[in-house]
């Protein structure tokens, strides 16, 4: 199956509240469910996802290696330990979280350790989150460009990432943009509210069909229905070459995601 380009996200979502926002986003029709590690809500995910009765052919599922099960073995039984939790037999998507910190542990043995689990069927795609260019030029190195097929990074109208961006599709690499959004922001930015205007909608649906129309998937959260909602439908907006442009030009390199442990960052 191949990765819906609207995912629901879960980051901060803990217990009955991701329960009921994946419950909520599969019955609208969200197919693609990202969690992680170190979010401590793959149990609940998977229950969500075993309650809905969706059939596991129908969904596209993705967990993230925390860094602490990078080095050895830890990788493959960390992932083991995952599917478990999400009561599934296979990853559609893993990823790398994030580099590992300082680079205490090497890019070619935890991406090779990621590839090993591949080939044993944990997962079906392999990719990466947070890498730097620097970084992606080492997991490359070490399992091929071809292997890895998503970096998921933050992209929204106020950081966009250009030459991340730029050097993934180069080396076709797809791209998930989370945080899209930019935690709310995007609703009190008069250039998004102008456009939103004109189409009829909102801010935020304004930035995701943004990133849609440059061929990124995404992956907002929210534990509100309507929004969930209201979301999907930024797949039905069209924005026009000037739009686009005025949005590009909102980029001010403003991260919202970067925790003392960060990558010297492109």
């Amino acid at each position: 199956m191949k990765m819906p380009k609207i995912g629901l996200g879960t980051f901060r979502l803990k217990e009955q509240v991701v329960i009921d926002s994946v419950l909520n986003g599969l019955e609208l029709g969200y197919r693609h469910i990202d969690t992680a590690q170190i979010y401590g809500n793959e149990a609940e995910v998977g229950r969500a996802i075993k309650e809905s009765g969706i059939p596991r052919s129908e969904l596209y599922i993705t967990t993230k290696i925390w860094t602490s099960n990078f080095s050895g073995n830890k990788l493959i039984t960390s992932l083991q330990e995952s599917l478990e939790k999400l009561q599934i037999e296979r990853l559609d998507m893993t990823l790398i979280h994030w580099p590992s910190p300082k680079d205490e542990v090497s890019v070619a043995e935890y991406m090779t350790a990621l590839a090993k689990a591949q080939d044993q069927g944990l997962t079906q795609e392999m990719g990466v989150s947070n890498f730097t260019i620097a970084h992606l030029r080492q997991a490359i190195a070490a399992v091929g460009a071809g292997r890895i097929t998503n970096q998921q990074i933050e992209i929204h109208p106020f950081l966009q990432n250009k030459r991340v961006v730029a050097f993934c599709q180069e080396n076709q690499i797809p791209v998930t943009a989370y945080m899209p959004l930019a935690y709310g922001k995007v609703m009190h930015d008069p250039v998004l509210q102008k456009i939103a205007g004109k189409h009829a909608t909102t801010p935020a649906l304004i930035s995701l069909a943004w990133l849609l129309q440059q061929g990124f998937a995404v992956i907002p959260s929210s534990t509100k229905r309507e929004h969930l909602a209201n979301n999907l439908k930024a797949a039905d907006i069209t924005l026009s070459d000037e739009e686009m442009s005025a949005i590009a030009k909102l980029d001010i390199n403003e991260r919202i995601a970067n925790p003392d442990f960060s990558p010297n960052w492109d």
